[in-house]
């Protein structure tokens, strides 16, 4: 149990948090929403002690072990697998200490390293690392690769890695699906959902949030509030909320008036002066409830393309690949007006290569590529924010791209993408990750593209500036090419989806849902391969009785029935734990209330997995 007892930060002079009181309890996954510089990261430190309240507490109940991701990475040259195994301080001590006493042939210290080993599953610890890895992405050979040989996305990966490495009763992520694809970002859900202790997640991406959290943390205005459900619960249920603040103002409002009428007629009047002083007394003692103030919008606007093609790229018979490494092959892909495409596939099956490919970065190893005459191609890729130029401008960086434009124009143009005023003389170096994405896209979209090719293109963007680029996207009249891990953007821009894997580009006729499950597919029938002879695995499923279909379809619908009763037991507790003065009348039953808590999630996730393993089987008949 965390507690927060008119707790209070402050980070310089500026006061981030303040009366924050509030219980977090053991098991939950809190997802900590609000805009950027609310105090989240701020949070995290007073968590990890490096920063202290200005007032308060903040209380842990017993000895918690905590892990969380480090923000750097050192250059080092030890192996990936052996930098994540390092996460779990215990068993790495002690994997130390057997090879310390090996090398001076100090045997009872060998034997007593191996009897901790076997305590701790310090046996499984290398597997442990190596299943961590490969779903963060990393194939098999790049496990023995040194730390210092990896790029800054991949370190952040390494860093999440050994922070899930950690045993933990509090596991603290910032921004943990950055850098992330679809892919790792689907695998780290499922282990997430299966972690037992308390964790505490920042993150702007909406659909990871609506997946892990069971509560959701809500920074604002110097204060915190928590509400039970992700985030997709949350938004609905604070829409509520402000809107019965500003009905509550209203009416407070009217009687206010009403108040005031009466006193300012009455009030000199022998008769009714004692009336009209009750009434000064009653508008005193008023609450006083804040009208709701309307949060500013941040929007954007992708300038008109100057000319739009009908048939705008074409790629036919394509083999696609650097040097003498085929990545790609026989691709036949075609881009028109209008089109929204979302490439989907497996870390590194080629994803990134097509976009090149079709930019024409990359030279064909065979094929052809045709481009229209007039096609001008906005290209953002995950190293164009890294590729701004350190002490420079946004005016000076626009200016590179349009040398020819007034600084009016530029700054004009700027303002439109919040960088007005002043800002837009101000060096990046001192910009966000987000404000520097949103710098890269401003410069790109200056151009008037009629195509946008855009590779992970939300990575340090705000739950503000994501919607804002959704709506744009959404808006423009051009043809979209998009990567990304973020679901929510792509169901609200994308209506196509083609297939990047085993070296063929494909349509893909399903929902994100659907190739959630493809993937899934593809891991069981990876590891199965050794086993299972392939034709009988495929044919399998439909060989199968009408006695055994009709067995399957009533197992089906009885999961779904237990299902709903579970999470609607699960809801109620969730709903009890959240209630302060539920927790305070029942202390003593809180332990009991988290075990069955702790019950109920377990039978859903074995409920879940019994579930999709019928459906797989029943979709394929």
């Amino acid at each position: 149990m965390i507690s927060f007892r008119n707790f209070a930060l402050r980070r310089g002079e500026r006061l981030l948090l303040s009366q924050m009181d509030l219980t977090l309890q053991a098991g939950w996954r809190v997802g900590v929403v609000g805009r950027n510089g609310c105090g989240k990261s701020s949070l995290f430190a007073a968590f990890t002690r490096e920063v202290e309240a200005d007032s308060g507490d903040l209380d842990f109940s017993g000895k918690i072990r905590l892990a969380s991701v480090a923000q750097e990475t050192p250059s080092l040259p030890d192996a990936a697998i052996e930098f994540v195994l390092s996460g779990d301080t215990e068993v790495a001590s002690v994997i130390k200490a057997e090879a310390d006493a090996m090398q001076r042939e100090d045997w009872d210290a060998v034997a007593a390293a191996h009897q901790k080993l076997s305590e701790i599953n310090g046996y499984d610890a290398n597997a442990r690392a190596g299943r961590l890895l490969h779903g963060l992405g990393f194939p098999p050979e790049a496990h023995e690769q040194a730390v210092s040989d990896f790029s800054g996305g991949w370190r952040v990966r390494l860093n999440v890695a050994r922070a899930l490495m950690c045993p933990s009763d509090l596991l603290l992520l910032d921004e943990p699906t950055n850098h992330l694809d679809l892919d790792a970002v689907l695998w780290m859900e499922q282990w997430l959902l299966k972690y037992q202790g308390t964790m505490l997640v920042i993150s702007h991406d909406r659909e990871f949030l609506d997946e892990v959290c069971t509560h959701t943390l809500h920074l604002h205005d110097g204060r915190a509030k928590l509400y039970v459900g992700g985030y997709t619960a949350f938004e609905r249920q604070r829409s509520e909320h402000l809107r019965l603040q500003q009905i509550t103002f209203e009416k407070e409002q009217a009687e206010r008036a009403h108040l005031q009428s009466f006193i300012d007629r009455f009030k000199a009047q022998a008769s009714k002066a004692k009336q009209a002083q009750s009434r000064v007394k009653r508008l005193e003692k008023m609450s006083g409830t804040e009208a709701v103030r309307a949060e500013r919008n941040f929007k954007i606007n992708f300038p008109e393309p100057v000319k739009l093609p009908h048939s705008l790229l074409r790629l036919n018979h394509v083999d696609a690949g650097y040097g003498s490494i085929r990545i790609l092959e026989n691709v036949g892909f075609g881009l028109e007006a209008g089109d929204r495409v979302a490439l989907l596939g497996p870390n590194g099956a080629g994803k990134s290569t097509l976009v090149k490919t079709l930019v024409g970065e990359l030279p064909l190893l065979a094929g052809e590529r045709i481009a229209h005459p007039d096609l001008k191609i906005g290209y953002f890729a995950q190293h164009t924010v890294e590729s701004l130029e350190e002490g420079q401008s946004p005016l000076w960086h626009l200016k590179e791209v349009a040398p020819d434009a007034g600084d009016q124009v530029l700054r004009n143009y700027l303002g439109t993408w919040n960088f007005a005023g002043d800002r837009a003389f101000e060096s990046v170096d001192g910009f966000s990750g987000g404000e520097r994405a949103r710098l890269a896209l401003a410069i790109i979209a200056y151009n008037k593209p009629n195509v946008m090719l855009l590779d992970e293109p939300t990575n340090h963007l705000d739950l503000e500036m994501r919607e804002a680029l959704a709506e744009a996207l959404s808006e423009f009249e051009g043809a979209i090419v998009m990567v990304s891990h973020d679901r929510h953007l792509i169901g609200l821009v994308c209506d196509t989806f083609w297939r990047v894997a085993d070296g063929k580009v494909e349509s893909f006729e399903g929902d994100l849902d659907e190739y959630a499950a493809w993937l899934r597919a593809r891991g069981n029938k990876a590891s199965d391969t050794k086993t299972a002879k392939p034709d009988k695995a495929v044919k399998s499923s439909p060989l199968r009785t009408d006695n055994e279909m009709r067995g399957l379809r009533k197992r089906f619908q009885a999961i779904e029935t237990e299902l709903e009763k579970y999470k609607a037991e699960k809801l109620q507790i969730e709903n009890q734990f959240a209630d302060e003065e539920f927790c305070k009348v029942h202390i003593k039953e809180l332990a009991a209330l988290s075990s069955k808590q702790d019950s109920v999630i377990k039978n859903i996730e074995t409920l879940e997995v019994e579930w999709l393993e019928i459906y797989e089987q029943l979709e394929a008949v």
